[in-house]
């Protein structure tokens, strides 16, 4: 697919076919069908899938198939064709992790969310490219609207399956960036949930890690969020995703402000402009968009998150080093160099240092909530500009630092375990940048809202 432009890229959806189920004109199987002949057709380039179950998919389609023509679907997701990241457990397929170490692992469970996606009705195709073990670590993933560039990371076949139109939604994951960034780097919709409001099963190892949907549509996004967390909840402890069972209607912001990040010095000009373009659309509009300048609250908070990417990196890898630290004494030709080093770093610190990145964690959660009464949403580009090339590493030289793109705008509402919306409303040089929306904790809603009317009132932007 040469080049991306959001005036004329159609994304897969699946809300309005479901119509077509109802009177008998179109099927869930036909529907998978469709999908599965782009999938032969896109991906010997596009590398976004690690194993598919067609025989499974095909089975569980044809069962919604009957349930649709009974008049008895599941759900408003039954008979959605989804994939599955890579990290996630699945009954019906191995889970790899994206790492060597990890070749041939086949649990034979379904994680939680996965779980309730086939309760209602949804049917689990495959599983999606993910980095080594979640981390930087690229797998084989090209761009689907440029192969000589990255995906993103971690849930770079996630991301690259819903861009590619090979199915209309998949489940990724998000620590520092995994989510949002992919997004933008695709042209997708995403949710990163507030932090703990879909259950993550089995992955409860890292504070901040948090399952979210890359799709096509807003509508397909919220669904499948709402659907999982209806039947699987939220984390333990946590209070789990709230909302309608319906996608919330478009809601128009009253103020936003601009979330500049650490990011925003390195920011290209024609990124910058692409972004800013899409504020004073919303300035025209009559709407309030406040900039770090404009109020001392906010002033505050960006002083705040200047280094938020290094405290994500660092509570994160505290966190893994201990399970990574015994992959690589079992199996240590199957580990990468570069989450080798990454392992190393974590090592380095102590649980002092690690106390120490907490207590700022917290610190900037309340300089976040005290934004509360000032501003509906936060904005800010979901991308430091669109994806980076990325053909491989070089021969005879160190690791890349950063292969699978740059997670500065994204580190902020990881850490601040908040909600947050990619929308791709902007083109950059012939790729996809996004923008995202950043709310309060368990205003997960809302900010679909904002991004729903977003989605259908801002003129799309090329630069």
């Amino acid at each position: 697919m040469p080049g991306y432009s959001p005036h004329t890229f159609k994304a897969l959806s699946f809300h309005d076919a479901t119509p077509r189920f109802a009177d008998g004109t179109d099927t869930p199987r036909a529907y998978l069908e469709r999908c599965l002949e782009t999938i032969a057709e896109r991906e010997p380039v596009v590398r976004a899938w690690v194993v598919m179950n067609e025989a499974g998919a095909r089975e569980a389609a044809d069962a919604s198939t009957a349930r649709w023509k009974a008049g008895k679907p599941l759900s408003a997701i039954d008979g959605l064709p989804i994939g599955i990241k890579d990290l996630l457990e699945t009954r019906d397929m191995p889970t790899q992790m994206g790492c060597d170490a990890y070749r041939g692992n086949f649990p034979v469970r379904d994680n939680a969310g996965v779980w309730a996606l086939r309760e209602a009705g949804a049917v689990v195709l495959g599983k999606t490219v993910t980095t080594e073990l979640g981390g930087t670590h690229p797998g084989p993933t090209t761009n689907p609207f440029n192969p000589s560039h990255t995906p993103g990371g971690s849930s770079s076949g996630s991301a690259a399956v819903v861009a590619a139109r090979m199915v209309p939604a998949a489940i990724g994951t998000q620590v520092g960036g995994s989510i949002i960034r992919p997004a933008s780097y695709c042209g997708n919709v995403a949710l990163k949930p507030t932090q703990g409001a879909i259950n993550r099963g089995e992955r409860q190892a890292t504070s901040m890690s948090t399952h979210g949907v890359h799709a096509g549509c807003i509508e397909d996004m919220w669904q499948v969020a709402i659907e999982v967390a209806r039947r699987a909840g939220g984390d333990p402890g946590r209070l789990g995703l709230f909302g309608p069972m319906a996608p919330p209607p478009a809601r128009r912001p009253l103020t936003l402000a601009v979330m500049e990040t650490e990011g925003w010095p390195a920011l290209d000009s024609d990124s910058r402009t692409a972004f800013e373009q899409v504020v004073e659309q919303l300035r025209s509009q009559g709407m309030t968009v406040l900039r770090r300048s404009d109020h001392h609250l906010l002033e505050s908070f960006e002083r705040a998150i200047d280094g938020a990417q290094a405290l994500a990196n660092a509570v994160t890898g505290w966190e893994n080093h201990w399970s990574i630290r015994n992959l690589v004494a079992q199996k240590p030709e199957g580990v990468s160099a570069r989450t080798k080093a990454v392992l190393k770093a974590a090592e380095r610190m102590t649980p002092e240092d690690y106390r120490a990145r907490l207590m700022q964690r917290e610190e900037v959660r309340r300089r976040h909530e005290a934004l509360a009464p000032l501003v509906d949403a936060l904005i800010a580009p979901a991308s430091p500009g669109p994806a980076p090339v990325w053909t491989g590493e070089t021969p005879g030289q160190p690791p890349a630092g950063r292969p699978t793109g740059d997670s500065v705008f994204n580190s902020p509402s990881s850490i601040l375990g908040a909600p947050a919306v990619t929308t791709p409303l902007t083109a950059v040089r012939g790729l996809p940048m996004g923008i995202q929306l950043v709310g309060q904790p368990h205003t997960d809603a809302g900010i679909t809202a904002i991004a729903r009317w977003m989605m259908e009132t801002v003129e799309r932007v090329v630069v």
